[in-house]
Order: C-alpha cells, then sequence, then structure tokens
C-alpha cells in the first residue's frame, strides 16, 4: 500500500458488509520468537484502540438515546475486531511475558508519538510519561528473570533498553498533580487529537491488563508489583485523558476516534512484516473507512456541522513502528528528575506536599518496584546462567 494524503476520501467497507466467524476470530497466532516484536507491538497497540472504542460509544449511549441503536451496531464489530486481533497473542506467552510487551508498546509508541506531537505541552507529557514505562520495563524484566528464569530481551529483541527511568517509587503523585492542560479543539492540529487519544487508549488497556492479571500470581512481590505500577498506569490514563479538550461534544469524540482508529491501522499496514497480519491490517483499514463514513452520516444528521471542520482533507504522515532508542536515550538524561505540579512540569525538588505526603504514605512500607530490582542489571542471559557462568570462570581459575 502507497502513502495516501486523501485516506479521508474513501467510503470503506459499508457496515452491513463486515462480517466474521468464530474460526477467524481465533485464527492463528504470532510466533513468541519468530515474529518481529514491532507486529507484537502493533497487535497490542490496536487491540487497546479497539477496546477503547467500545469503552467511549458504551458511554455516549448512555448520555444519548438517539444515538444508542447505531452505536450498538458499531460496536458489534469492534467486538469482533478487538477479538481477533487480541487472540494473535499465543499462548506461550507468559502474563510477565505479556507485561514486558505492553511496556514496549508503551515506550516505543509513546516515544515516536512525542517526535511527531507539534504541540510543545504535549510532546513534553508524552516524554513524561514514557519515562515512567521505561522505568516499568526495568523492574517487570527483573521480575520475570527472578520468577520465571527468563530474558525479557526474547521478548523486546533488542530494540528497547532494558534499564532504570524514572524510578518508580518516586512516580506516585497526589491526583491534582497529574491532570494536565488540554488542547483547545479550535486551534489543535488534528494529529495532536489523534495522539491523545491513541495513548489514553493504549494506557488504558494497559492499566485493565495490570488490574486483571496481577492477582493471578502466587508470588507476594509479583501481586505487589503489579498492584503498584497499575496505580501509576490509572494517573497515566488521567494524565492523557486530560489532553483532550473537554469542550468536544461527544459525537465529536467518537469522531476523531474513528479518525484514530483509520490512522492507526493504516500506519500498521504500511509497516507490518507479516504477510498475514498485513492483510488483516489492510482489512480492517477498510472497515474503519466504513466506520468513519458511518460516524460522519451521524454527526452531519445530529450536529449539523461538516466532518471536515474536525478532520481536514489530508490525513497526517504515518507513524513509525521502529526503535527509539536514539531519541530516549537523551530524554532519560535530560528529564528524569522530572516531576509535575498541578498542570506544570517541574524539578522533583519543587513537588507539592500533597504529593510528598500521598507519596510517603503508600511507600510507607517500602516499594515492590525498588524490591524486586534490589541488585538487578540486566545483561544477556539471565542471572541464574550468569551466577553459573562466574562460577565456572572461578572454579576454572582455581
Amino acid at each position: 500500500m502507497t502513502i495516501e494524503t486523501n485516506l479521508w476520501g474513501h467510503t470503506g467497507v459499508p457496515l452491513e458488509k463486515q462480517r466474521f466467524n468464530w474460526h477467524e476470530m481465533a485464527g492463528q497466532p504470532i510466533s513468541k520468537l519468530d515474529d518481529d516484536a514491532f507486529t507484537r507491538v502493533r497487535i497490542i497497540l490496536l487491540n487497546g484502540l479497539e477496546l477503547d472504542a467500545l469503552r467511549l460509544k458504551h458511554i455516549a449511549s448512555r448520555l444519548n438515546n438517539e444515538l444508542r441503536v447505531p452505536l450498538a451496531q458499531l460496536r458489534r464489530v469492534e467486538q469482533h475486531q478487538a477479538t481477533m486481533i487480541n487472540w494473535l497473542i499465543s499462548a506461550d506467552h507468559s502474563p510477565l511475558e505479556t507485561t514486558i510487551a505492553y511496556e514496549q508498546v508503551a515506550i516505543e509508541v509513546t516515544a515516536a508519538v512525542a517526535q511527531q506531537e507539534p504541540d510543545p505541552y504535549q510532546a513534553q507529557t508524552y516524554r513524561f510519561g514514557l519515562l515512567e514505562d521505561f522505568d516499568h520495563l526495568y523492574r517487570y524484566s527483573a521480575m520475570l528473570d527472578r520468577l520465571e528464569g527468563k530474558d525479557a530481551n526474547n521478548i523486546v529483541q533488542g530494540y528497547t533498553d532494558i534499564v532504570p527511568g524514572r524510578d518508580t517509587i518516586n512516580e506516585h503523585r497526589a491526583p491534582e498533580d497529574d491532570v494536565r492542560d488540554s488542547y483547545q479543539k479550535e486551534n489543535a492540529q488534528l494529529i495532536t487529537k489523534l495522539h491523545s487519544t491513541l495513548i489514553t487508549a493504549a494506557e488504558y488497556q494497559t492499566h485493565d491488563y495490570y488490574m486483571n492479571i496481577g492477582p493471578t500470581f502466587a508470588d507476594p512481590v509479583a501481586r505487589q508489583l503489579y498492584a503498584e505500577i497499575a496505580s501509576i498506569e490509572e494517573q497515566h490514563v488521567t494524565q492523557y485523558g486530560s489532553l483532550q479538550d473537554p469542550d468536544e461534544s461527544l459525537l465529536e469524540k467518537i469522531l476523531i476516534h474513528e479518525a484514530t482508529e483509520v490512522y492507526t491501522y493504516y500506519s500498521c499496514s504500511l509497516s507490518e512484516t507479516n504477510p498475514r497480519l498485513k492483510a488483516i491490517w489492510e482489512r480492517f483499514l477498510d472497515y474503519e473507512l466504513g466506520h468513519l463514513t458511518f460516524v460522519s452520516e451521524l454527526f452531519k444528521q445530529y450536529e449539523r456541522r461538516d466532518p471536515a471542520e474536525v478532520l481536514g482533507n489530508t490525513i497526517p504522515q504515518p507513524l513509525p513502528f521502529a526503535s527509539q532508542r536514539d531519541f530516549i536515550r537523551p530524554v532519560l538524561f535530560d528529564e528524569k528528575h522530572m516531576s509535575s505540579r498541578s498542570t506544570k512540569y517541574i524539578p522533583s525538588s519543587e513537588e507539592s506536599q500533597a504529593t510528598v505526603d500521598a507519596r510517603s504514605l503508600l511507600n510507607s512500607s517500602g516499594s515492590p518496584t525498588s524490591a524486586v530490582s534490589a541488585g538487578y542489571q540486566w545483561a544477556p542471559g539471565t542471572e541464574l546462567s550468569r551466577n553459573v557462568a562466574k562460577r565456572e570462570n572461578h572454579d576454572a581459575k582455581n
């Protein structure tokens, strides 16, 4: 597929012609080790976006009687899309390995967004958040090594560094210090609206996954680890969600969400290396163009507005799916010790008393993320294999 700038002009597949069956929805999964890591990144990202589409339309249906039936029709297709995407993750991924993949999504996609974002404040918000997810990857990697004896690099495949970011123990803030200034819908570029929709969806999915999978661990440190990081993920949903203009109408937000889905499937279809999945992304791109056409008609009918007022006439440059290491390393060096106070970003020494007090209370019996990684430093292989190698070298010398 070639890069198109006038993608909004395509009507896509009509909603009534979008069909699924159980066999294809629960189809062949990817290979955990043979498929490229960014194939899994795309799967997780798109699943989160579809689940967020469902969530937004459920909320809208509770608030608008006239939209209940058309939104139910959209949701049914989106449910089946999400199923077909999520079932691509193979059963040999342990929950911790899937967690590593979720954090790679949060790091690499947010870093790509931060570089493309034209609004300086929004871009800083993405840089601020990605350094926290960067640390989460390191903490979960220690847990994977020490609980399952596995190397997290088998999942991230060398694309993403496994080193500490902004220490998770210091990420806990008072709620009022996690709310951000929103873009203004009249002035913001479309890509700014797409970015905030996409990253909010991704973080929401991560939060929900940790809340669901965390209690299933028998290991007490693992249970606490998921509890602590899930709390930060809620902060991230608060942070990224508040970047969106609350004065946008429900239908306007749904329109932007559908445009975000078109944009993301389009980006994924351009970069996918697995031919079978590339065909799925292209199929769903056509489906999403149909959804966008469907919602655009609702927008015209109920708001008496032209969707082009919101979307413009051209689709933004596609999102790249590649290692963002060269961008992340200097950001880590320059901004690791930043924090936030109200809607502003500040040095950590200037945090509010409310944040200091909230953090002290939460960490009063210690931090699970600090405990799980005490003395840990990632290197190829696992701690156990490295210790065996050290003993063998020691014995050989003696």
